[in-house]
């Protein structure tokens, strides 16, 4: 049996790892390449472990995969996974490269060490625990001179906490190792191998049948195990400069250093370390050529990294300019270096964001506020910010006028301008709430055009929540024309879905969030990760998206767990770009304001109703039917007919109690074609496929839209005596080509009923819709409003003035108290000369206010449909054209109002 100094006090949890130590350690001397390999197995066997005891042990899964599992259920974070990962990293270039790099080896066996502790810690329960110093493997035959120095200390920092006796056990220990012979290693490997496979298999089951309150305990104290792992300074120095080399930088801390006679050259993207200033040496400078762009402070992994800033900022101001050396621009203020830099190597954590990330600062404007990054910038990074001057930029804007061939609205305006002074005043996260159908992408694409003009941002990242979004907003970019009949396309350089990379002439790139979620957290083997700098402002279409569990997920969106999930990755994929974050949505979340803050403008959708903007709706028609209203019950003893989603088998089974199916678990818990029947023959009898207008019918999920697809066609040729076979389409993610489907629904007269679950409940945009069909409950407000969103635009080819909701599972009375989509005129049989005279005789503000609303609302619904003499009679009366007296009435107020129809009594 294999002993180990390092990691003998593993045994009590798995023999293996003390073995995959010890051998380790055993051949680091001669052969650091298979050191390497056996920490490699180390760490896929301690992973496994883990695994095992929290029930996701899979046998032959990818180390990656597992470790990105871990990370995901919050067991692995930070600088555990860090240093998972270094483990696999090196195990691989070891297995594929031949890599037998000492210095990588003697760091690689102190990582392991470190997750052998927190391993240790998490299943003794012990956040205490520590086994003494690090024991260094001996090796006389040490050339390099850094590596040499670092055994020795490491051989003094062991001595001084030993006794002769344990000196003595040690040494013998020692000679015991040297008599065992690789045949018999061998031999021992096979049989550990089995014996390792046996325990995890024991361990999972194990896992299988603990309470879910122990697991999550067991996470806890992973959590906890991991916050208290403490590199020292010099292995989180190798952290860093793994990090730096892999944005582009030559680094070596130990090596390319000032004192060994590194020098910045021409061509070249070093990261010098240990550089002198006039107030003391930085950690590392970082160099473009021959221009020093920034200084980097390095901190050992359990210090405060915030505040190390400020000594990054004195390094700055002491820089004295050396040898062939240049100024990257000239001085700003006191400072030298344009940029400053602070990390402790830790992965950033929202949660302890003053002790995690790479903290970043630009020094060349007082008003620049430091901030935290996920990652290190490239060198072209510093280059292009160099040459991006945003103070001219903001004075561009301010003169740039918007006389543009796309026409915008007042509010659209508005909007653009409420975004442009946050700017100038330096917020870096915005929203924009304006109501569905108000033009939110157009007024975006303005918004990204005047940006980029102006040279405010390099390029925009415009993220969407769905394929359909993404094509229909890469439409608006390459059909609307800007400026001199040039669209924004024709201007600017674009990137569409399913193009992973910008190129460097790139100006916006259009992706979805599930896109980003997968290159960032879930990257391939040999992928690149997309670094800090890529895009310096990013957009975010229907940044809402808070209401994931009353959705179907789709194949892309397998990799959300939960609400909570969706909402964590979505934030990551946000972080990690040092980027300006610009929101738009209809329906604000309070995860929204969260990321993006309060809104910067709001135009509401009964301000765009009754400013004509958008269509106003009548109160919800209620479809009532007994099952609707009593539920559906089996009494105890009664057959249910059982369907199996598995095996695709229907059973009989017997209720043994009293089984009660309220309305909103219709279609979901249970299956009732006659409930879906009578349904249907309501909507038959009041929807006519042959007018104008089209309709929208909200399903459970995808098999229940099959049905009412079927039911509402035999409804309709009873009624009507005949009807297409295409005028009634199903339109869901499991439809064939949805895309397409949906373009047929938006351009063609078939579909007239297009019946969905999720895939028509945001962003698409069909003015034709009149009427909207709910089958289905939902829980959120958000959910329901952007579902209400897709009738709400004006459709005047077809003469539209409402759009009707059809209620057949009493959804209206569950929402409207947390809804902001009501109708605006409450009741459309009210007349003119009512609300006028009502409004002559109420003095309550409130109440004034509301009844000028639907007097403006009821004239913006009127006024589309009275002929030539209706409204020359009204004009004459008014004296005024009609479009000037209503925005005269929009801007007067309600005293006003009062007055101005008091004096013109004959309207």
């Amino acid at each position: 049996m294999l002993v180990s100094p390092n990691f003998g006090f593993l045994a009590v949890h798995d023999p293996q790892l003390v073995r995959l130590g010890a051998l380790a350690e055993r051949y680091f001397t001669d052969d650091p390449n298979t050191c390497l390999i056996k920490l490699r197995q180390f760490g896929e066997l301690l992973a496994q472990l883990i695994a095992a005891q929290v029930g996701m042990y899979e046998r032959d899964e990818r180390q990656i995969d597992l470790m990105r599992r871990l990370r995901d259920r919050g067991i692995v974070k930070g600088k555990v996974y860090d240093l998972f990962d270094e483990l696999r990293l090196a195990g691989n270039d070891a297995t594929h490269a031949f890599a037998s790099d000492k210095r990588t080896a003697l760091s690689n066996l102190k990582y392991a060490r470190q997750l052998g502790i927190w391993f240790h810690r998490i299943n003794t329960k012990n956040p205490d625990f520590h086994p003494g110093p690090f024991v260094p493997p001996p090796d006389e035959a040490v050339e390099n001179l850094a590596l040499k120095q670092e055994l020795s200390q490491l051989r003094s920092e062991l001595q001084a906490s030993r006794t002769a006796a344990e000196l003595a056990q040690i040494t013998a220990q020692q000679e015991e190792q040297r008599r065992i012979s690789a045949q018999e290693l061998a031999k021992e490997a096979e049989a550990q191998k089995q014996v390792a496979l046996n325990h995890l298999a024991n361990l999972q089951a194990t896992a299988q049948t603990q309470p879910i309150q122990a697991i999550q305990e067991t996470i806890q104290r992973s959590q906890q195990a991991g916050n208290n792992i403490d590199l020292d300074e010099r292995e989180t120095r190798r952290l860093i400069d793994a990090q730096l080399r892999s944005a582009g930088w030559e680094v070596d801390s130990e090596q390319l250093t000032y004192s060994t006679g590194i020098r910045p050259q021409k061509g070249k993207n070093k990261a010098i370390a240990e550089w002198p200033t006039e107030q003391g040496r930085a950690d590392y400078v970082l160099f473009v050529g021959l221009q020093a762009m920034a200084v980097v402070e390095a901190k050992r992994q359990s210090t405060d990294v915030y505040a190390a800033i400020d000594q990054a900022k004195r390094y700055s101001r002491g820089y004295k300019i050396k040898d062939n050396e240049t100024f990257p621009g000239g001085t700003w203020g006191e400072y030298k270096v344009p940029f400053v830099f602070a990390t402790n190597g830790r992965e950033f954590l929202r949660q302890l964001q003053t002790k995690s990330g790479i903290w970043f600062c630009d020094v060349r404007r007082p008003e620049n506020i430091r901030r935290p990054l996920t990652t290190w910038y490239k060198p072209e990074a510093f280059v292009d910010a160099l040459n991006q001057d945003v103070d001219l930029a903001h004075e561009r804007l301010a003169e740039e006028g918007f006389n543009y061939n796309l026409q915008l609205r007042d509010y659209q305006i508005k909007a653009i301008q409420a975004v442009e002074t946050r700017l100038a005043q330096g917020f870096r996260e915005l929203l924009l709430a304006m109501a569905t159908g108000t033009g939110k992408t157009k007024t975006c694409l303005i918004l990204v055009y005047r940006l980029l003009k102006t040279r405010r941002f390099r390029r925009v990242l415009f993220l969407v929540d769905r394929r359909a979004l993404g094509e229909q907003t890469g439409n608006v970019f390459k059909e609307t024309r800007v400026e001199n009949l040039q669209t924004f396309a024709d201007i600017f350089g674009i990137k569409e879905l399913g193009e992973a990379a910008p190129d460097s002439d790139t100006k916006v790139h259009i992706a979805t969030v599930q896109a980003f979620v997968k290159r960032i957290l879930y990257p391939g083997e040999n992928a690149t990760v997309p670094t800090a700098d890529q895009y310096d402002c990013i957009v975010v279409d229907e940044c809402h998206r808070g209401y994931l569990l009353d959705r179907e997920l789709s194949d892309s969106e397998i990799t959300f767990r939960d609400y909570d999930d969706y909402i964590s990755k979505y934030r990551r994929v946000l972080d990690h770009f040092d980027a300006v974050k610009i929101g738009l949505t209809a329906t604000p979340a309070l995860h929204t304001t969260q990321i993006f803050g309060q809104p910067v403008y709001q135009y509401s959708y009964k301000e765009a109703v009754i400013d004509g903007h958008l269509i106003d709706c009548e109160p919800p028609i209620r479809i009532v039917t007994a099952l609707s209203e009593e539920g559906i019950v089996w009494q105890p003893g009664a057959e249910m007919e059982y369907f199996d989603p598995i095996t695709g088998r229907i059973d009989l089974v017997n209720a043994p109690d009293e089984v009660r199916i309220e309305v909103e678990q219709f279609n979901r818990q249970v299956v009732t074609e006659e409930f879906n029947r009578v349904i249907c023959k309501y909507l038959a009898q009041n929807i006519d496929p042959s007018l104008p207008g089209k309709t929208l019918i909200y399903c459970v999920k995808d098999d229940h839209a099959d049905i009412v697809v079927n039911l509402l066609k035999q409804a309709l040729i009873k009624q009507y005596g005949s009807v297409e076979d295409d005028a009634v389409l199903k339109i869901t993610g499991k439809a064939d080509q949805p895309s397409q489907l949906i373009r047929r629904f938006k351009n063609e007269a078939n579909p007239k009923i297009a019946v969905t679950v999720d895939l028509l409940t945001t962003g698409i945009d069909v003015p034709e819709i009149c009427n909207l069909v709910f089958i289905r409950r939902v829980n959120s407000r958000i959910l329901y409003e952007q579902m209400l969103g897709r009738a709400t635009r004006r459709c005047d080819d077809i003469k539209k003035e409402v759009f009707y909701i059809y209620d057949a599972v009493n959804l209206y009375s569950a929402l409207s108290p947390l809804s902001t989509m009501k109708p605006v005129a409450v009741n459309p049989k009210i007349s003119f000369s009512q609300l006028v005279e009502e409004l002559q005789t109420v003095n309550d503000t409130t109440a004034t206010a509301t009844i000028v609303e639907q007097l403006l609302a009821k004239l913006q619904r009127q006024q589309r449909r009275w002929g030539d003499r209706n409204r020359e009679n009204i004009e004459s009366a008014a004296g005024m054209p009609l479009p000037e007296m209503i925005d005269h009435l929009r801007q007067s107020d309600p005293q006003q109002i009062k007055e101005w129809f008091r004096q013109r009594a004959a309207i």
